[in-house]
């Protein structure tokens, strides 16, 4: 019984049978450094609660802004600081 592959898979096979992929020298390690690789972008996706204290008038400020944007304040926060992050946003410190 013969499998019909796809374009894509006999494109595949076709490499395999002429040689044109190679084995790589340190297969373990490679493995390893894609593992951690995944891991750290899934990681990186993720969110994290903190405990921050502020100013009871600035979050207040927050809050009502927020409001008037229809969003919540803590997602008003947490684009704040992506955008200070990434050099949208400055802040002076002396």
């Amino acid at each position: 019984m013969r499998v019909i592959l796809d374009k894509y898979e006999q494109e595949i096979e076709d490499a395999l049978d002429k040689g044109e992929f190679v084995s790589v020298p340190n297969l373990e390690a490679t493995k390893q450094m894609f593992q951690e690789a995944a891991e750290n972008f899934r990681q990186l996706q993720q969110t994290k609660s903190i405990t921050l204290r502020v100013n009871t008038e600035d979050l207040i400020k927050v809050k009502a802004k927020a409001k008037r944007n229809g969003i919540a304040y803590q997602t008003l926060i947490g684009l704040l600081i992506r955008q200070y992050i990434k050099g949208e946003k400055k802040v002076v410190l002396d």
